[in-house]
């Protein structure tokens, strides 16, 4: 059977159920955050370990032009090799009818005997190559699906200059493209690049590299020492085209992926925190005022002759029901949101599976600080009331003294009239309690503004990226270096209006110990099409006595300006160059180099090359231009602006960056819980009060406005505290969701204070009207009569 508390325990539930529900949501999303974040964390990592493993993804990869096979047993013998093969990779044009520009393809040899030992691929549907059939293939899924391709379907490509037909055997998965990403593009795009595997004598006859490889890939022993095997590696390959071996977290797919866990990691160790920081201030709050306006019913327990003791385990118990039933909601709902993003990662990142995975830790770090901070708050309160005597306790505590604020309040009196005095009497005779429900008001309103700008700021990242960066409407790569004179065949091209041309390098940077594995981009002095600009998006002028570089490749080299750079080329005769740092770009996503593109020439003795070209066209003219690039056997890859901006926002909006959204669902919900619970808890406290005056004589809308005037009061003082706030927030949260491949600019978004500051109003309005309906029911007699 119940205890006679217990039930009391019950009905107090009951009757302050609205409270208690927005204090358990309060609790809730900020066990949310931490649930979530270290679940995609976790299972992101443990995914990726495990897709690696089973499908034994290769450690370093050795580019060349054209090797024998006979050099794979000197390359096996390297010192910290375990194992090594060699495969035919090329690069191809895949014609579809429903596409207007040709798509960028990688095409990769299988063996023709015996299974893959490296960099082996998962079958998701139809079957393997039949042996001696040189026209099948299998295609990578991802494509396949975004084209509505499917096994027995058909598809033209060029491959080394010549047309062929191919037929879809299968369709396949790696964690080798885990992201499909045409070279010189900003983000993945399934529809733009193709992956397509066939039989090595095939491709070996298509490439002329029968009896020789182009790439080899390799697996290192556990005490292999990753730069002396790159190093030994490309000594071996120097005569053979090598153009620089590199491990895996250079590898385009993986270094994505990591750079996401990475973002999740910085995420999971800055954005939880906060959440519960937030949550644990708001609860001690709210959870401090509401046992302080119990102070007579404890009083009334306490003469009854309940202990001390008793009464405390009695709001232990009130709090606990809601800090763990809050939590427990919130573990509840972060493995659901966690499960929905766990299978947006696994779309977007082509897994063929992904389990979710919560460290049971983290439900415990969550339980446990919403149980301490609440209990901490009811603590302190207790702690108060049980040093009075039972019939003091159950006495409203005695006004203080402010006869020394006569002066003060003999100007209010003047100014204003008696509700408005009302109003001001309380706050200066509480200012303690006034300024915490405005730093709590304050604190939900910065983390509203704090989300809302990242989402704006997400949205002007797009903006800048491809409006004052990128200017041009396509971007065509040739399959081959190309002499200048291939512009004029471009700018003969009808639609085509405007042509300029870049030329990228790949390179490795170095600073003393610090590296990066890029390329240096060649581009006009004062390029229009596609441009470096400062932070103030002010195009800079390239020049030819040293290097421009992008802000964060700046911090990962730990350089500044008018320091010198070395410049190991991975191409033709890898010459190490040495050039100052004569400017810093601001870039928002990649981190690239720039060097005017004579200059760049001239330092590789290679006069009047160039890789692709920047285009300018004419809408009108779209078609006959597309159907010419077809034709062009020295185009290797060609997209449209329109097309890569459209990559380029998925990717912000289905990685990483999604959560902001989240965010900023969670950040309404603390806004509302704070500012609703203020309200109740005022109106509980004063009660007593407000039937007091409405039977004086004061009207229900007097009446109301002596208890919301102070709520409109505390969000006022709640603005510019929720600004400061917010700005340092912002901060941080940027700091989280940049990575080294795309960067979030710390900017200030005054739209998003105001749409949070109206969130905060708007919240303030329904609770005050919720209040208000409270007090217009209110029964006076009962409110008025004195427990005994």
């Amino acid at each position: 059977m119940f205890s006679a508390l217990d039930k009391k325990l019950f009905r107090d539930l009951g009757r302050m159920k609205m409270q208690a529900i927005a204090i358990g949501l309060v609790i809730a999303v900020g066990v949310v955050v931490l649930v979530m974040m270290d679940g995609l964390f976790n299972s992101l990592s443990q995914t990726k370990t495990t897709y690696y493993d089973r499908y034994r993804l290769a450690e370093v990869y050795a580019p060349a032009v054209r090797a024998p096979k006979h050099l794979l047993e000197n390359l096996a013998n390297v010192p910290g090799v375990d194992s090594v093969i060699g495969r035919i990779r090329g690069g191809g044009l895949v014609n579809l009818p429903q596409e207007d520009v040709p798509i960028t393809a990688a095409i990769v040899s299988l063996p023709d005997h015996g299974a893959v030992r490296l960099n082996d691929i998962y079958l998701a549907e139809g079957k393997q190559i039949e042996r001696g059939r040189e026209d099948q293939i299998l295609l990578l899924r991802s494509f396949a699906k975004a084209h509505g391709l499917q096994p027995g379907d058909r598809i033209s490509a060029t491959i080394n200059g010549a047309k062929r037909k191919l037929e879809i055997a299968g369709l396949a998965q790696s964690p080798e493209f885990l992201l499909s990403m045409a070279p010189g593009d900003l983000a993945p795009d399934d529809k733009r690049y193709a992956v397509i595997w066939m039989s090595e004598t095939s491709l070996g006859a298509a490439f002329d590299l029968k009896g020789a490889f182009s790439e080899a890939l390799f697996s290192l022993t556990r005490d292999a020492k990753l730069p002396e095997v790159l190093d030994r590696v490309d000594q071996i390959l120097a005569n053979y085209g090598g153009t620089g071996a590199y491990g895996l977290e250079d590898q385009t797919s993986n270094r994505f992926l990591t750079e996401e866990i990475k973002g999740l990691a910085t995420q999971s160790k800055i954005l939880p925190p906060i959440f519960l920081a937030i949550a644990a201030f708001l609860l001690n709050i709210v959870i401090s005022r509401m046992i302080q306006s119990e102070r007579e019913q404890i009083g009334l327990l306490k003469a009854f002759g309940y202990s001390s003791m008793e009464v405390s385990a009695h709001y232990f118990k009130f709090v606990l029901a809601i800090a763990i039933g809050g939590a427990l909601v919130g573990c509840l709902i972060g493995v659901w949101v966690g499960r929905s993003y766990a299978d947006l990662f696994q779309q977007y990142y082509k897994f063929p599976f992904l389990v979710f995975r919560v460290d049971p830790q983290a439900f415990i770090i969550g339980i446990l600080v919403s149980v301490f901070t609440a209990s901490a708050g009811a603590l302190f309160v207790l702690r108060k009331v049980f040093a009075l005597t039972p019939a003091v306790a159950m006495r409203p505590p005695a006004p203080a003294d402010y006869s020394r604020a006569g002066g003060f309040m003999a100007a209010v009196k003047r100014i204003f009239d008696q509700p408005t005095r009302m109003v001001l009497r309380r706050i200066a005779r509480h200012p303690g309690r006034a300024f915490g429900a405005a730093l709590g008001v304050g604190a939900g309103m910065g983390l509203s503004a704090a989300s809302i700008g990242l989402m704006m700021t997400f949205t002007n990242v797009v903006d800048q990226t491809f409006d004052y960066v990128d200017r041009s409407d396509m971007t065509v790569v040739f399959a081959a270096l190309r002499s200048t004179d291939t512009l004029n065949e471009l700018r003969s091209l009808e639609g085509v209006t405007h042509v300029e041309p870049f030329r990228a390098v790949p390179v490795i940077l170095r600073n003393g110990l610090h590296s990066h594995k890029g390329a240096v981009t060649g581009l006009l002095a004062n390029p229009q099409q596609y441009r470096a600009v400062d932070k103030d998006l002010n195009p800079i002028t390239l020049r030819e006595d040293g290097i421009i570089i992008a802000k964060p490749l700046a911090k990962k080299l730990a350089i500044s300006p008018g320091q010198k750079l070395f410049i190991e080329v991975q191409d033709g005769e890898r010459p190490t160059l040495q050039m100052p740092v004569v400017g810093v770009a601001e870039t928002l996503s990649g981190a690239p180099a720039y060097l005017e593109i004579g200059a760049l020439n001239r330092a590789l003795k290679q006069p009047n090359q160039i890789s692709g070209a920047y285009l300018q066209i004419d809408e009108k003219l779209q078609a006959p231009l597309y159907e010419a690039l077809k034709a062009m056997p020295v185009i290797a890859g060609a997209s449209l602006k329109s097309k890569s901006r459209e990559a380029f926002e998925t990717l912000m909006d289905q990685s990483a960056g999604s959560m902001r959204y989240v965010m900023s669902f969670i950040a309404a919900i603390i806004t509302f819980g704070i500012v609703y619970n203020s309200a109740r808890i005022a109106f509980a406290e004063r009660s007593r009060d407000l039937a007091s005056l409405r039977v004086i004589g004061f009207t229900k809308g007097e009446t109301a406005f002596v208890l919301l005037g102070e709520l409109a009061i505390m969000v006022i003082m709640a603005v510019p505290i929720g600004i400061a706030f917010g700005l340092g927030l912002n901060a941080a949260i940027v700091e989280g969701f940049s990575t080294d491949l795309y960067q979030i600019p710390n900017q200030i978004q005054p739209e998003a204070f105001g749409t949070a500051g109206i969130a905060v109003l708007v919240s303030s309005v329904f609770s005050g009207w919720m209040v208000k309906r409270n007090m217009d029911g209110l029964d006076l007699v009962s409110a008025l009569k004195t427990r005994e």
